[in-house]
C-alpha cells in the first residue's frame, strides 16, 4: 500500500479530479495481475491501478521499490519515515512501518497516516505484495493491499500497481478515497521512475 500496505497513497491531493481515466480503466480480457498468485482484494469497493514504462534495468528497478528504509530518500514528502522490522532481503513475511501525510477531507483532519505493512508474495524482480492497515488521528483504512509488477519489454520495464482499501470509514465516501489513493499511486510511480532512472545513469 502507498498501503498499500497502504500506500504513500495518501500523501496528498493535489491532483484531485485530474487522474487520467486510462490509467483506471480495466481491460476485461486480461487476467487479474497477481503476485505468485496473490493478489488485491477482489471485493474491494476502493480501487486504483496504473503503470509506467522505466529506462532502467528491471534489477535497479526492483532494487529501488523494494529498499524500503530509504524510501524517503526519493519520496520526501510523500513518506515522512521507513524503517523494517526484520533483517535482510525482503521476502514473504517481513514487515515494515512508515509514516506519510494524510490530507485533510471534509470529514476528516490533517494527520499522519502509520502505516504496518507485511510482505505477503515476492518474487524477485518480478512482483511485490504487501499489506496491513493505515492509522491516523480520526482516521483509519482497515486493510490496504498493494501489487506491484515488473515486466521487462522492449525499451526498459513495465510497472504495473494496483492497490485496494477496505474499512467503514474509508468505505463511507468511495470517491474522494479512490481519488486520494490515484493520486497517491500516480505520484509514486513517477518518483520511481525518476529514481530508478536516475541511479541507472550512474
Amino acid at each position: 500500500m502507498r498501503t498499500t500496505a497502504l500506500t504513500v497513497s495518501l500523501a496528498t491531493v493535489a491532483l484531485l479530479g485530474t487522474l487520467t481515466p486510462t490509467a483506471q480503466a480495466a481491460d476485461h480480457h486480461t487476467p487479474r495481475p497477481t503476485c505468485r498468485g496473490e493478489g488485491t482484494d477482489p471485493k474491494a469497493k476502493i480501487r486504483y491501478r496504473t503503470g509506467v514504462l522505466i529506462k532502467a534495468p528491471i534489477s535497479t528497478v526492483f532494487a529501488v521499490q523494494t529498499d524500503v528504509a530509504h524510501w524517503p530518500s526519493w519520496q520526501p514528502k510523500a513518506v515522512l519515515s521507513a524503517r523494517r522490522l526484520d533483517h535482510g532481503p525482503l521476502r514473504p513475511g517481513s514487515s515494515f512501518r512508515w509514516t506519510t501525510p494524510g490530507p485533510a477531507t471534509p470529514t476528516t483532519p490533517a494527520t499522519t497516516m502509520t502505516i504496518t505493512s507485511t510482505v505477503r508474495q515476492l518474487k524477485h524482480d518480478s512482483c511485490v505484495l504487501w499489506s496491513g492497515p493505515a492509522v491516523g488521528t480520526g482516521v483509519r483504512i482497515d486493510q490496504g493491499i498493494h501489487l506491484w509488477t515488473f515486466t521487462q519489454v522492449k525499451g526498459g520495464v513495465r510497472v504495473h500497481t494496483e492497490e485496494t482499501w477496505t474499512g467503514r470509514q474509508a468505505e463511507s465516501d468511495v470517491p474522494t478515497a479512490t481519488r486520494i489513493l490515484g493520486t497517491g499511486l500516480e505520484d509514486w510511480v513517477r518518483d520511481l521512475k525518476t529514481a530508478a532512472e536516475a541511479r541507472a545513469r550512474t
